[in-house]
């Protein structure tokens, strides 16, 4: 199937090298560096000047991420999923600002996507680009919420889709993906394990890859929750976002947003950016600190229950380190026990119930202000990237942490 020219993409460039490519030129990667070779997508700002303004977002009446067209790389006539995609909500948490000294404190819920997770965003770019090239698999692999997030969507479009998933993922979300149809392959292994397999398929089979930083289109989608925040709070940034990190492509993305934003104009300034790693998943903490080598630091063996931010090698390791750095943010890390004690703490605080790497972006909050990398002048975003329900075992482990007992009042009933 022939592709279709994008006016508002002027190259792919490389972030090794820095070679310049056109969007018919390649899929995924630059093919100096092998799978290495991650892509940033370049826009035309002064073409899309002239297709969109926040005016224009404010008038629509579809709140979904599609809004934002023009600054996707996807045709205006492309063919677009059911499921409706973003518009989640960004809650004034006032309880919380009091309580932590802060002027002002939201809370991004991306819990409240169509499959629960902020990977919706970057599944439905995934099922566009593939409909477009009219493939007929598409994969990837994921410690579950990027499956189930892709399991949705394909199944929403009646698209076949083939996930390789750690077998260690929680049952709720490997179950997410069977109800919705899809093939499932448990892997004895880790998440990089299972990543290297789906990368083997693609090359095999020709499937169409959806895995973060091997697709560069996935930042891509992950970019409009910065969107979103931007038009909730009235056409402004706010001074810092705090942001969960595994693979890197979620922080890179929300840099990307407000990036993009920049380079419109539209904000003067791009918020802080930091960076909140299990302290048994901390590559990119490590690498930030000892100012390491991201093309030769080895890999480690990430051990977190936050599964969606275990990763020994993170696969958007580039644009998540360029994230924090050109932001002027910090990485930092939690301990396991500081994650599932911020799920209660935000969930009784503000209504929101976060899965464990959600909740690692409130527990980086709590870092941050210890480490004075938040001022109480400073308004902050905390970005809630999953709902609770998906794994319910670590709410029930956040409760025996901090001794809560079920307060539960059996009512018998009596005949009057």
């Amino acid at each position: 199937m022939p592709i279709k020219r994008l006016p508002n993409i002027q190259y792919l460039q490389c972030l090794i090298c820095g070679e310049k490519y056109h969007h018919s030129e390649v899929d995924y990667v630059c093919p100096k560096h092998g799978y290495e070779g991650i892509l940033d997508i370049v826009y035309n700002y002064d073409y899309i000047q002239s297709l969109t303004h926040p005016r224009q977002w404010l008038r629509q009446t579809d709140q979904s991420m599609w809004r934002y067209k023009a600054l996707l790389p996807i045709a205006n006539d492309a063919w677009l999923p059911m499921l409706k995609i973003g518009g989640t909500p960004l809650y004034d948490a006032k309880r919380l600002a009091d309580d932590l000294g802060l002027a002002k404190v939201w809370v991004k819920d991306e819990g409240r996507q169509a499959t629960a997770s902020l990977k919706d965003r970057a599944a439905a770019i995934a099922v566009v680009k593939a409909k477009a090239k009219g493939v007929e698999v598409i994969t990837a692999a994921s410690t579950g919420n990027a499956a189930a997030a892709l399991s949705g969507l394909c199944a929403s479009s009646g698209q076949r889709n083939v996930i390789f998933v750690p077998k260690s993922a929680p049952p709720a979300k490997i179950t997410q993906l069977l109800v919705c149809g899809s093939e499932v392959m448990l892997v004895d292994g880790t998440y990089d394990d299972a990543f290297d397999l789906c990368l083997q398929a693609t090359a095999e089979h020709g499937w169409y890859n959806r895995n973060t930083a091997y697709n560069p289109y996935m930042t891509e989608g992950k970019k409009t929750v910065s969107y979103e925040i931007f038009e909730q709070l009235g056409g402004m940034a706010p001074d810092v976002v705090l942001v969960s990190v595994g693979d890197g492509c979620i922080i890179g993305g929300v840099y990307k947003g407000f990036k993009d934003l920049y380079a419109l104009g539209w904000i003067q300034q791009i918020p802080r950016l930091i960076g909140v790693q299990a302290e048994g998943s901390n590559y990119l903490y490590e690498a930030w600190k000892n100012q390491e080598d991201l093309q030769t630091k080895p890999p480690i063996k990430a051990h977190t229950l936050a599964d969606s931010i275990s990763a020994g090698l993170p696969r958007d390791r580039i644009k998540a380190m360029e994230a924090v750095v050109a932001s002027k943010g910090a990485f930092l890390t939690v301990s396991d026990e500081e994650i599932l004690l911020a799920i209660p703490q935000l969930a009784s605080k503000t209504g929101v119930f976060a899965e464990p790497a959600g909740a690692a972006a409130y527990a980086g909050l709590l870092k941050a202000i210890e480490q004075d990398l938040v001022q109480a002048a400073d308004s902050v975003v905390v970005l809630n990237t999953g709902n609770g329900l998906k794994d319910i075992k670590g709410a029930q482990k956040a409760l025996e942490l901090c001794g809560k007992k079920a307060k539960v009042i059996q009512v018998q009933r009596h005949r009057v």
